[in-house]
């Protein structure tokens, strides 16, 4: 009688009887159906299994944000264009609608997200749907719902599917009482903004879900990253990103943080390279779930007197914000990423010189078309 039939395992999961000789939970209770998101009990449990040498396909949340556009440039060139799939709840501007898949994904629709991943075969998820730190002050109850909750909607998704997750953390996930300079990989963290304390947290609950459902949680500890391709968006680094839009359209730049503010940066080839790479790095190879990785480290006066050896006639004042300031003076100075390099072989590419060659060069492009059209 088929349509009574239903498999060992699922009987397995539904009754978790110890007496079934299975495990008592292999997957996370909602997606057994305990919660009001019920799968029906004639779903098919047998996820697909992709090797590594299948082609991947990979779904980018938040994709609108600083990175996602960029990392999805970055990916399609890997893995070709349309196995590439871009996602926000905003709407894309042409250029980006026009390079590549993009589809509406809301993080705090289950649903939504999990219709995605079945329909699209997606076997690798990059997290990037969050409020930055200066935003996320702003609107607790927010970054709350869009960092934590939607965090959880993703991992039970890629549990249940067996993907790959990639959740990036920050240079935020650290506090005053944090050992700054170097800060390690391990390590005290307690972190004073709505923002760091949900990095925290999606940090514990990746391993969480590594060790206890078997998923593939990956993720990185970026610095500020610095990028010519996207406007600031609302994080403490992002002065290091506007001085360039400044210094070529006006001549002159007013910073919110003080003169002497050390903290981690990374130009965006650097951070997507290192993103890809520890994606692909062997499961073995991985002594940890989640690693630092930097590149250089500077202050706004440094910053700014490498952009004067280009740009003599410059002028840099400083006007400091002190919800950012005090967000600032809690975090790193510099990472010790050395279980990365170790473990992976990440190595970058970008220093101080070569940072502000390549933006000031990427925005004196940008001008001189703009003024041409």
């Amino acid at each position: 009688m088929p349509v009574f039939r239903v498999s060992r395992q699922v009987a397995c999961w539904m009754l978790q009887s110890p007496a079934c000789g299975c495990r008592a939970s292999v997957l996370p209770s909602r997606l057994l159906g305990t919660s009001p998101r019920q799968i029906p009990m004639d779903a098919n449990f047998h996820s697909t299994s992709f090797s590594e040498a299948d082609q991947q396909r990979v779904l980018i949340t938040g994709g609108l944000g600083q990175l996602g556009v960029g990392l999805a440039s970055f990916l399609r060139k890997r893995f070709g264009k349309d196995n590439v799939i871009l996602s926000d709840i905003r709407k894309p501007p042409e250029h980006v609608f026009l390079s590549g898949p993009f589809i509406y994904s809301d993080i705090l629709d289950y649903k939504n997200l999990r219709e995605i991943v079945v329909n699209n075969r997606i076997t690798w998820l990059f997290h990037y749907s969050a409020l930055l730190s200066a935003v996320g002050e702003a609107n607790v109850s927010l970054a709350r719902a869009v960092n934590i909750t939607g965090l959880h909607n993703v991992l039970d998704v890629a549990a249940e599917h067996g993907l790959r997750l990639f959740v990036p953390s920050t240079i935020g996930a650290f506090g005053p009482t944090s050992p700054r300079n170097p800060t390690p990989d391990l390590c005290i963290q307690r972190p004073r903004t709505i923002y760091g304390v949900s990095k925290v947290h999606a940090e514990l609950m990746g391993e969480y879900y590594y060790y206890r459902y078997g998923l593939d949680f990956r993720c990185l500890r970026y610095p500020g990253i610095i990028s010519a391709d996207s406007q600031p968006g609302g994080g403490t680094t992002d002065y290091a990103v506007q001085i360039f839009h400044e210094a070529v359209k006006n001549g002159r730049f007013e910073c919110n943080l003080k003169p002497d503010t050390r903290l981690p940066m990374m130009y965006i080839d650097d951070c997507l390279r290192a993103t890809l790479e520890v994606m692909e790095a062997p499961a073995e190879s991985l002594s940890m779930r989640t690693y630092n990785i930097s590149a250089m480290s500077f202050t706004p006066a440094e910053l700014a007197q490498e952009v004067l050896k280009h740009i003599p006639e410059l002028q840099v004042t400083y006007n400091v914000d002190p919800v950012r300031q005090a967000i600032a003076d809690s975090w790193p100075m510099n990472f010790d990423d050395s279980n990365a390099r170790k473990d992976w072989g990440w190595k970058h590419d970008f220093d101080l010189p070569e940072l502000v060659t390549t933006m000031l060069n990427l925005h004196g492009s940008e001008s001189r078309v703009a003024q041409a059209n």
